[in-house]
């Protein structure tokens, strides 16, 4: 493997889809509500997402290589933890990624409302803070849940309010599918490395609910997706089109409930990056129509 893809695998791009979903689905409501499409704003948008992301994920490599946590692993490769990169070069670049995020925020700040630095600030530290610092807050099971602001809510309803100046309800509605699956992503991951975690003492929520009430978990936030996607039908029935996926989802579902575990959840990862890619395309194209 040359340096530059063990860089590009560090930065793990099956995660990317849950920067580039919320930017489509708002940028597409955009044109539902008959307002004008601002490219640069959602370009903008979308350079702070996918540096964010790229940015956690090199965060957390770094975090949780320097605490040992990540010694004994099943999933996709970390670069400190398995000595690819020094702990010093990751961590610079996740702070390269991170400046470049708030360069591209403080721009689109300067274009739409000076508010949004503080929300970038907060995103920011949101990211750093997740398996960083002293009290990581992913270490105390608390990740999904940001998962679902940042990369769900505000991702979603603020890519829609750098185009169109406002926050409506329907903003709203369809960031709450694209949220479910981004915590389904965070969510597989930690039933895959559950065993290790509870060992290291990292009580991720996977940990603290034990596996069969972690699948459950997983499962209702994989239907909660498509749930919420059909009620996006009160903006437009297009949205059904979304059920076409339906049986993409229930295979995933299918593999949960027989106990798939370890290794055998790393291709699901992939699945359900897809899933949420295919599912934002789709409910994009529905608000679209």
């Amino acid at each position: 493997m040359s340096p530059l893809q063990t860089w590009i695998a560090g930065a793990r791009p099956r995660t990317l889809p849950a920067a580039v979903s919320p930017v489509l689905v708002g940028t597409a409501l955009i044109r539902r509500d008959h307002h004008s499409i601002n490219y640069l704003n959602a370009l903008l948008a979308l350079l702070v997402s996918l540096l964010l992301q790229i940015a956690v994920n090199f965060a957390n490599d770094y975090s949780d290589g320097i605490r040992g946590t990540d010694n004994v692993r099943v999933g996709p490769i970390r670069l400190v933890a398995s000595g690819l990169a020094s702990a010093k070069a990751v961590k610079s670049a996740a702070f390269i990624c991170f400046a470049l995020a708030g360069v591209s925020g403080i721009v689109l700040a300067a274009r739409v409302s000076w508010w949004l630095v503080l929300v970038g600030a907060v995103s920011i530290i949101a990211a750093w803070t997740y398996t960083g610092g002293k009290h990581p807050y992913g270490y105390a099971g608390f990740g999904e849940i940001s998962v679902f602001i940042f990369f769900g809510v505000v991702a979603t309803a603020g890519s829609y309010l750098v185009q169109s100046h406002s926050i409506t309800w329907k903003s709203l509605v369809v960031s709450i599918p694209i949220g479910a699956l981004s915590c389904s992503l965070l969510a597989i991951n930690n039933l895959r490395d559950l065993p290790k975690d509870a060992v290291v003492g990292k009580k991720t929520l996977a940990v603290r609910l034990g596996d069969s009430r972690a699948r459950m978990g997983l499962i209702a936030l994989l239907l909660s997706a498509h749930l919420f996607s059909l009620i996006a039908a009160f903006i437009t029935p297009w949205t059904l089109i979304t059920l076409i996926l339906l049986p993409l989802t229930l295979q995933i579902v299918s593999k949960i409930r027989a106990g798939a575990a370890g290794a055998e959840l790393i291709p699901l990862l992939g699945k359900v990056g897809k899933l949420q890619l295919f599912l934002s395309i789709s409910l994009a194209v529905a608000l679209v129509l």
